[in-house]
């Protein structure tokens, strides 16, 4: 399978699982994105199509914590900074979106650090 057949099936996964995942004021949307080198997160309000809260291996404040770690353990990072910042926003109940991922490896970790940090979903 090539890069474009699989880029393109994880969108198409991507689009069937957002017909049903939406995120509301009460609950928003805990997005995932993955790349080979990166993940980024972010807690939406899909109704106002506003981001609440993000974390991504890029953050100054995430980056200085990731010298040496395996890009499951920098998921993990990743995941209890977010819930962090989505809690202090007064956010404590999110929807999971995987974004077409397989829920394993980073995703998975980035997904259970948010919920041992005190997010509901």
């Amino acid at each position: 399978m090539g890069e474009k057949e699989r880029r393109l099936g994880r969108l198409r996964r991507h689009r069937h699982v957002r017909k049903r995942v939406v995120g509301t004021p009460e609950r928003p949307r805990l997005n995932v994105f993955r790349s080979l080198r990166h993940i980024y997160a972010q807690v939406i309000d899909d109704s106002q199509g506003h981001t609440l809260a993000a974390a991504s291996t890029l953050d100054p404040e995430v980056r200085g914590q990731l010298d040496g770690l395996t890009k499951v353990e920098q998921a993990r990072v990743v995941g209890k900074v977010l819930a962090a910042r989505a809690l202090q926003k007064g956010v404590t109940r999110v929807v999971f979106d995987r974004g077409g991922y397989k829920y394993h490896g980073r995703v998975k970790a980035l997904a259970e650090a948010a919920r041992e940090e005190g997010l509901d979903f």
